[in-house]
């Protein structure tokens, strides 16, 4: 007889992490990581803190709390941590839903969403993106019933870089009981440059039921090292803390995130880079046949539907390791010059053999 499980856990998809390059030489594009390496401050700050690994990290992130409050003018108490925002957002539907309670997203959206709220006990309403892979929020306000509890708003959008307006979603925000928690996602927030985005920081002052979660681990390259915050309503962010894993964010991690703050005008050279980047890949894309939408994160869209497997088999031939998600498109980072010119030649000669 074997010891009892739940039976619910044991239908979960596996989050798939992006393919790793190995020895291969190929170019990792999968994982939407940095391309750069870690800032010379930041690693300085980090050897700094190996000394002190045998003690306990600060259990509240006291220092980076304080930082985050200060940039963003709220008190200290709207502001949780936890190792990356993905931790963060489980701490949040933890709190907020169970069994028999809804959490409704956007689909396809960031592929942990529907993890995470099963993991809960709660039940996932995934709404499908409109045909110009945008949020439809309007169906996604029809899907609101007696029973939800949290709604995800990921702007912009992993894996199709779109983003949601500041109009949209005022008023979708209309649409929305006061008693239903509204968590904008903004972890690719730093390379989205369209001024009518909605900014999440802007709701929540405005809204007593809006969140917002934010990483250290895309623009500012802490992804190795697993620290992300929510700015939450003061009752939220109490229950996160109770949910949080105790002294899940490391002392280096906390260490790191200080010092990339202190460097941010090294980082957002990084970030222009990384725009620019992103801005000839998709002309090229366009130039060469796709039908590519624009993106807003660091990262390109192609929804390739039945030939994903195809084209993503010819991508690793020639080097490029993108992420596949099976029927529907493949996610490509935006790299360095050199790894994104040989995606290009690769995107260009997928279309050869047939329309895509």
């Amino acid at each position: 007889m074997m010891v009892h499980q739940r039976e619910a856990i044991s239908r979960l998809p596996a989050y798939k992490q992006g393919a790793a390059a190995g020895d291969s030489g190929a170019f990792k594009l999968s994982s939407n990581e940095n391309p750069f390496p870690p800032l010379a401050s930041v690693t300085e700050a980090i050897a700094s803190a190996l000394g002190e690994i045998h003690l306990y990290p600060s259990m509240a992130v006291t220092e980076v709390t304080d930082r985050i409050a200060a940039r963003f003018d709220v008190p200290a108490e709207n502001v949780a941590f936890g190792a990356g925002s993905v931790e963060v957002l489980s701490q949040i539907i933890h709190a907020s839903a169970g069994a028999g309670d809804e959490v409704i997203f956007a689909w396809r959206s960031f592929e942990a969403y529907p993890i995470l709220v099963r993991v809960a006990g709660a039940t996932p309403v995934a709404v499908a993106l409109t045909a110009d892979e945008r949020h439809d929020l309007d169906g996604m306000a029809d899907a609101i019933t007696a029973q939800t509890r949290l709604i995800l708003v990921c702007n912009p959008n992993n894996p199709t870089g779109a983003f949601v307006t500041a109009d949209e979603l005022q008023a979708f925000l209309a649409r929305v009981p006061e008693n239903v928690l509204v968590v904008v996602d903004e972890a690719y927030v730093h390379f989205n440059r369209d001024a009518s985005s909605a900014v999440g920081i802007d709701f929540f002052r405005r809204y007593p039921n809006v969140a917002v979660l934010h990483t250290f681990s895309k623009a500012y390259g802490l992804a190795g090292l697993r620290i992300g915050y929510a700015i939450a309503p003061t009752e939220v962010a109490a229950n996160l803390r109770r949910v949080a894993l105790p002294f899940g964010v490391t002392a280096i991690a906390q260490r790191a995130a200080l010092a990339s703050l202190d460097a941010e005008a090294e980082l957002t050279v990084r970030i222009d880079e990384i725009v620019a980047e992103r801005t000839r890949v998709l002309m090229a894309l366009r130039a060469s046949g796709w039908p590519v939408t624009d993106s807003q994160g660091n990262f390109v869209w192609l929804r390739t539907g039945e030939g994903t497997d195809r084209v993503n088999a010819m991508f690793v031939h020639a080097g490029i390791l993108a992420r596949a998600f099976p029927g529907e498109g493949l996610r490509v980072t935006i790299g360095t010059a050199e790894q994104n010119d040989r995606f290009l030649v690769a995107a260009a000669a997928a279309l050869a053999p047939a329309t895509v």
